[in-house]
């Protein structure tokens, strides 16, 4: 049964009393309506600023017309009328790519951009934008696909120094970039920008330079090694030269030390006799899911999950939720000991309680720098292992430096596990340092950083940056450029540091050249206290075992995710390395010697 029509209006719904329409204004209005209504419109409406204008001027008609006429065309000129319109969209978004295009960088095409590069190069990303920037002029490239923001990537210095200093103020992480880390850094310092990020870097600036928590650290990584790190390493060598993941140990190793200089709590990772806390695979499996948020192709599909709360989205909602809870409850805790126990703790969680922020600020705070500090020390331990045991000169050389070092704090027995250097003597450790650094220009902790650009600019190159658009600096593919390294930026060689006046800290490299702890106002605070740290390691680790990999034809994989991972980890046998002191004080590793005779 056919629905009659309200009073007043024809057939088609429309006021009755209107003049009717020509057949070319009908032809019209159903073209503008596929035109605007096409998908392929929505998603350029969100990337070409040019296609607003066009549509703008077909919004009108629509608006003031079509509202009130309901028109049928036959299908045949439907399909025809959607192809123009394409057409049209197709070469309204080509001119962008015209316009926008350096020259450098991926091949890309309208409307999809450099989608089909992308997906042929999606298990090599790293090696693929590392060659397109040392083969462009500038070391920059402009990456535009489907389903992301235009991205500017570049490895020059200059471009780096103008992102992370000369133009700070135009480059904060954004909220791309939060809306990723939200759920779980909340409002800590590592996931927010502008006076919240200020207020948060002066206290944290205070307290990474007072003394106490510096020494608290030492304490705690003496305490660390001696009870779980070489009895965990000293069992396998029992074995006779078992096999361990040494990318598992340090990595629990880590979530140990910042957990008890954070928090205040040890959480016993590393104890084989517990099973791993509750919190830790939380961590782990929260950190997971943000990476691959992070790696998405299109962003919309994560907020959706989100917003359903269903599949890996509900699984991080979970473990977001171990993770507040356990850290508020600490934070209570801590809150009631104050009154009942005279003197106060130097963990920074007791330290920021001191200072009265509200408890979520603290909660967030706290989850950021355990982000922060369980995973990047241990990749860049786990890549510092693996090269030494492919260059057994290098590990020669830091095993006689920290023979020096130890006979010169008269610590030459062998019974401990390497401690007794305070922090100025690991800043006097030149060979060490330089190995640790060239490891981390080579395989950084973190593959690259990203920020948005707030208001239009131009890099000192001439790169053009628009309102939005991501602006990436890539660590990985900047310690393998030959322009800022030489022709050897491939090989691992301490020379590059060695020759090189030392502050200490940096080894005297510019920190827009080697921005492995980024550089300007966002320096990491943290820098000393991981140097220390990795070479607290290296000294106990190195000076009692020697490592050998369970497959020695093995090249692992690098894997960018929030903090970089040795894809498989690193298996090793595990042996005491037998050692012998020279009177000169030089360390000699007997063992190698004796296979180097038997061979």
């Amino acid at each position: 049964m056919t629905p009659r029509p309200r009073a007043g209006m024809d057939s088609n719904g429309a006021p009755a009393d209107l003049a009717p329409v020509s057949p070319s204004t009908q032809i019209y209005l159903q073209v503008c309506r596929y035109i605007y209504m096409s998908p392929i419109t929505v998603y350029c409406l969100t990337h070409a600023s040019s296609l607003h204008l066009y549509l703008l001027c077909l919004s009108p008609p629509l608006e003031s017309i079509y509202r009130v006429h309901s028109i049928m065309i036959p299908g045949s000129y439907m399909l025809c009328f959607q192809f123009v319109g394409c057409c049209l969209l197709l070469l309204l978004y080509s001119l962008r790519f015209r316009s926008s295009s350096p020259g450098h960088g991926p091949r890309s095409y309208p409307v999809i951009g450099c989608l089909v590069a992308f997906y042929e190069n999606r298990r090599r990303l790293l090696d693929w934008y590392t060659e397109m920037l040392s083969a462009s002029p500038t070391q920059t490239i402009v990456v535009d696909r489907l389903g992301a923001r235009r991205t500017v990537v570049t490895a020059n210095p200059v471009n780096v120094e103008h992102i992370l200093k000369s133009n700070f103020g135009n480059y904060p992480k954004g909220k791309p970039f939060t809306d990723v880390l939200g759920d779980l850094l909340g409002k800590g310092i590592f996931n927010v920008d502008g006076e919240t990020w200020y207020a948060q870097r002066k206290l944290v600036s205070h307290e990474f330079s007072a003394r106490t928590l510096r020494e608290l650290e030492v304490a705690v990584l003496e305490a660390e090694a001696l009870d779980r790190l070489v009895p965990a390493l000293e069992a396998a060598a029992e074995l006779g030269g078992g096999a361990v993941d040494m990318q598992d140990v340090l990595r629990r190793f880590a979530f140990d030390v910042i957990c008890r200089v954070s928090l205040g709590v040890d959480p016993g990772c590393l104890d084989p006799a517990l099973p791993a806390p509750r919190l830790a695979t939380a961590f782990d499996a929260a950190a997971g899911i943000i990476a691959r948020r992070g790696a998405a192709p299109v962003s919309a599909v994560w907020k959706i999950k989100r917003a359903l709360d269903i599949g890996s989205e509900r699984r991080l909602r979970e473990e977001v939720k171990v993770i507040h809870e356990a850290v508020m409850e600490l934070i209570r805790s801590r809150k009631k000991e104050r009154f009942l126990v005279n003197g106060a703790r130097n963990d920074l969680l007791s330290r920021m309680i001191e200072c009265g922020y509200d408890d979520e600020e603290i909660r967030d705070m706290v989850i950021s720098f355990i982000m922060a500090g369980r995973d990047t020390t241990s990749s860049a331990l786990t890549w510092f292992f693996w090269l030494l045991m492919r260059h057994r000169d290098v590990e020669r050389d830091v095993l006689e430096e920290i023979a020096s070092m130890r006979q010169q704090k008269g610590s030459s027995s062998s019974s401990n596990a390497g401690e007794g250097f305070d922090l100025d003597d690991y800043r006097r450790m030149r060979v060490l340092h330089a190995a640790l650094s060239e490891t981390m220009r080579l395989y950084p902790p973190v593959a690259w950083d990203s920020k948005h650009a707030a208001a239009a600019d131009v890099l000192p190159d001439g790169t053009r940056v628009g309102r939005g658009d991501r602006v990436t600096y890539f660590q990985y593919g900047m310690g393998r450029m030959e322009a800022i390294w030489g022709s050897d930026a491939g090989d691992f060689s301490l020379d590059r540091w060695l020759t090189l006046p030392s502050d200490g800290t940096a080894g005297g490299v510019s920190p827009f050249k080697y921005p492995v702890f980024q550089g300007g106002p966002r320096t990491c605070l943290g820098r000393e206290m991981a140097f220390a740290q990795m070479k607290f390691v290296a000294c106990a680790v190195l000076r009692r075992f020697d490592l050998r990999p369970v497959d020695e034809g093995r090249t692992p994989v690098f894997l960018p995710l929030l903090t970089s991972h040795m894809d498989g980890g690193l298996k090793v046998t595990v042996r005491r390395r037998a050692v012998e002191t020279t009177r000169h004080g030089a360390m000699r590793d007997t063992q190698l010697q004796l296979e180097k005779s038997i061979n």
